[in-house]
């Protein structure tokens, strides 16, 4: 059921979902977070799906605060309004979305905009599933999160991004382009776990120019092994997230390489190829994993703070240009 709210406003949104309750037996127990999806006009509804499905393990409520796009504004500013839709049944999953669109002067405060509508007494993840704020911790809709999640990826220029979040980190923040790597870590992890039990002398990770998940992973891996990482970034039509791994031991070299969507081979000394699904993961997944912790991602934070720039490092006094 969706129930729209044209030129509304907070208090006239609680009464609705008050109602709709009452007469549909629409119900907030079980809500264990209230996502705030901050998103841009138009751009809405991958993200509302994404949650919806990600509601099913994680039953919540969904505030999408929808504002324009500021490189599509005219030079007049519309009247301050609020739209409201609120979605809920099949067309919430296991959620209540409530979908909010500012015009004019009534987006500029966020944060007011959705106090009134946050579930009592539950933590509150902030998600950016497009442009990301400059410090994700000090906006408006991040000061009231306790996690704040963005997309590296999605942003105009994705390595400078990552870049950005090193020196804008804040316990509590974490970025897709960390969970995407969740699968290549656990392979990599049980691989090394297995005999012989040889230190790993150098790294080869390879992927493409736009995945800040290449970068992620080439830096997880230098600040977890302390050996030289070597990688590359692709640039290209095929070019496509992370190509491979070479872990390089005295036994010989570990390869995991992805060279067909969703499938890698592992190939080891002395032992058979061995194909395996590594699936690029969507948004879905994504979300339903960061919403499985709302403590901060201490990891994370060391790859993002310790390893990115350990890594810079490195590639700058093997290139022998300045550090």
């Amino acid at each position: 059921m969706i129930v729209d709210l044209p030129d509304t406003t907070t208090s006239k949104i609680s009464k609705a979902l008050v109602r709709i309750r009452e007469e549909g037996g629409a119900v907030a127990l079980g809500r264990v977070l209230t996502l705030v999806i901050s998103s841009t006009m138009g751009h809405e509804e991958e993200a509302i799906e994404a949650a919806n499905d990600a509601s099913r393990e994680h039953p919540m409520r969904v505030i999408v605060v929808s504002t324009a796009d500021p490189s599509s504004e005219t030079a007049q500013k519309p009247e301050p309004r609020v739209d409201a839709e609120i979605r809920v049944g099949g067309d919430a999953g296991a959620s209540e979305v409530i979908v909010l669109r500012a015009y004019g002067d009534a987006a500029s405060d966020p944060e007011s905009l959705v106090t009134g509508l946050l579930l009592p007494d539950a933590p509150v993840v902030a998600w950016w599933p497009g442009v990301a704020p400059e410090v994700p911790a000090e906006s408006p809709l991040g000061r009231i999160a306790y996690r704040r999640i963005t997309d590296a990826s999605a942003q105009p220029d994705p390595q400078a991004a990552l870049h950005r979040l090193c020196s804008s980190y804040r316990p509590g923040d974490t970025d897709f382009a960390w969970t995407r790597l969740t699968l290549w870590r656990a392979q990599l992890a049980a691989v090394l776990d297995q005999p012989p039990f040889q230190p790993v002398t150098a790294v080869e990770v390879s992927g493409a120019a736009d995945s800040p998940s290449t970068t992620l992973l080439a830096a997880w891996l230098h600040l977890a092994l302390k050996v030289p990482v070597d990688y590359e970034l692709t640039r290209g039509p095929l070019a496509n997230g992370i190509h491979g791994v070479h872990l390089t031991r005295e036994s010989g070299v570990i390869s995991l390489v992805r060279d067909v969507p969703d499938v890698a081979t592992l190939t080891q000394p002395g032992q058979p190829l061995q194909d395996m699904t590594l699936k690029r993961r969507n948004l879905r997944d994504c979300l339903s994993d960061e919403l499985r912790r709302l403590d901060p991602d201490e990891l994370y934070g060391e790859v993002i703070v310790r390893g990115l720039p350990q890594l810079d490092t490195a590639v700058s006094e093997q290139s022998g240009a300045p550090a």
